[in-house]
């Protein structure tokens, strides 16, 4: 009997703890809460509302007509009457991320001339006035994977871009390319356009052009402005892999056209001066004005094509003309300069070669004609022992490298300053008078392949093979130590 009494009043104290909790619970349902409750209810409906107005808003431009759209961007994207944009298909509409219509085949029409084909176009709108067709607003204009075909009629197309109202408008060039052509439309050099961006400078009152690209796999950044009212040009030019930075004011009178360029390289100045008419460039080049380090002229003329540069330098650096990455190669690999109508001589006197001060009194010639570059006549002295001419020469890119193939005379003007370099044991220094000799050298991988050698006219067989390939290394001790044990034995042998 006490066992039962004992389990009813556990279950009564179940009972009185349960109703306790409920009783708990059910008091926060008073009118107050109910209200908090309601009032939570109404701020998800209204923002949910919100959302579904502002994405409806959104939506507007797609129930606009698709003509009377095409006609109203078409006479807002470019206020320029010599550029227009030709619409192939239609228009797509979309409003996420942002208010944007796409064209997916579009073209740019500059002079009547169509110029590029376009195979993204995205026309980013302001959020205002969506209401009204009239008063919508573009914010931003976006070529994507463009292809522009220039040459010397539509050369300054990116420049009378600039004649655009940018100051409420953005344009976007972006993974693009420039054909640049010639009057046969044979394309002479591609310029890749990585990103480019026109835009409105509110600090300064001018339109700019920032522009990120690649021209013979270099890369390069550009900024470009235009004061219509002094009639100045300015470009500004920056190649972090040449250490390079080009400022060019270029002033263009309906008289006179000319200009000046700052270069910055290695933290080193010099200043170019230039003129320009119909089918003719002149320019002059130097460091500084009295007791210049260098003084560089030339003059080109388009038509018919010829030019040349003149020259006088203390120090000639070569590396810039012939090594990896250099102008010289990098030409010769766009094949640019296997047009026949190519016709350019090059003529440049130093006192020594940078880096290389054993070699002195440098008279170095080129000329580039019928597709051809050589370096016939280049002459050069070996401390004051030797004289050097280049004959027979012709540069060229093999299997993707520079190549120089060629004849070399060797007048010996002093034998005795030439052993005493060398080190060359007395019983084995006789005279020479001069040496005759073909060659190719790698300007890669730095060796030099010699035959046919002659020495005073006479052919040595054992010579030749002991002298057949000379490879250069990175270290100039290396290869002087390199260089006088390969010669000494090749007097050795000559002497006998």
């Amino acid at each position: 009997m006490s066992k039962t009494n004992s389990f009813f009043k556990i279950i009564k104290n179940i009972n009185k703890s349960i109703n306790s909790l409920l009783e708990k619970n059910l008091n926060k349902l008073k009118v107050k809460n109910l209200i908090k409750l309601a009032k939570s209810n109404k701020i998800f409906l209204t923002i949910v509302a919100v959302i579904i107005l502002f994405l409806s808003y959104l939506s507007i431009p797609n129930i606009y007509n698709q003509n009377e759209i095409l006609k109203k961007l078409k006479n807002d994207l470019l206020n320029n009457p010599q550029i227009n944009i030709n619409f192939t298909k239609g228009l797509d509409y979309k409003f996420l991320p942002r208010p944007h219509f796409v064209s997916s085949d579009s073209s740019l029409i500059f002079n009547h001339n169509r110029i590029s084909e376009i195979k993204k176009l995205k026309i980013y709108l302001s959020l205002e006035n969506l209401f009204s067709l009239k008063r919508i607003r573009v914010k931003e204009i976006v070529l994507e994977n463009a292809n522009f075909n220039l040459n010397k009629k539509n050369y300054n197309f990116f420049i009378k871009l600039l004649d655009n109202d940018f100051s409420n408008m953005k344009l976007k060039i972006l993974n693009s390319n420039i054909f640049f052509k010639n009057m046969e439309n044979e394309v002479l050099f591609i310029n890749n356009i990585l990103k480019a961006e026109y835009l409105y400078d509110t600090k300064n009152s001018k339109k700019i052009l920032f522009s990120k690209n690649e021209i013979f796999n270099l890369p390069y950044l550009i900024e470009l402005s235009n004061d219509k009212v002094e009639k100045k040009l300015y470009t500004r030019l920056n190649s972090e892999l040449f250490r390079l930075q080009i400022d060019n004011h270029y002033f263009y009178d309906e008289k006179n056209k000319k200009g000046s360029v700052e270069f910055i390289f290695n933290n080193l100045k010099s200043t170019s001066e230039y003129q320009i008419s119909e089918n003719l460039f002149e320019f002059k080049f130097f460091d500084k004005v009295e007791n210049p380090k260098f003084f560089y002229n030339g003059k080109f003329n388009f038509k018919p094509f010829h030019s040349y540069i003149n020259g006088n330098s203390k120090k000639l650096n070569i590396s810039y003309l012939f090594e990896t990455n250099a102008i010289i190669p990098e030409l010769l690999k766009t094949k640019i300069l296997n047009n026949k109508n190519v016709d350019f001589n090059l003529s440049l006197n130093s006192d020594v070669i940078e880096n290389l001060n054993d070699f002195e009194n440098i008279q170095l010639r080129s000329k580039i004609k019928e597709g051809l570059i050589d370096l016939d006549n280049t002459i050069f002295t070996w401390k004051n022992s030797a004289v050097f001419e280049l004959l027979n020469s012709l540069v060229y890119v093999k299997n993707g490298e520079l190549v120089i193939d060629g004849s070399l005379k060797i007048n010996i003007i002093n034998n005795m300053e030439l052993y005493k370099f060398l080190l060359t044991p007395k019983n084995y220094r006789k005279k020479i008078s001069h040496i005759d000799l073909n060659y190719t050298y790698n300007f890669e991988t730095k060796i030099i392949t010699l035959k046919d050698i002659r020495v005073d006219n006479k052919f040595n067989k054992n010579l030749n093979e002991t002298v057949n390939s000379i490879s250069f290394k990175n270290d100039k001790l290396q290869n002087k130590i390199y260089l006088k044990k390969i010669l000494n034995d090749a007097i050795k042998i000559y002497a006998g």
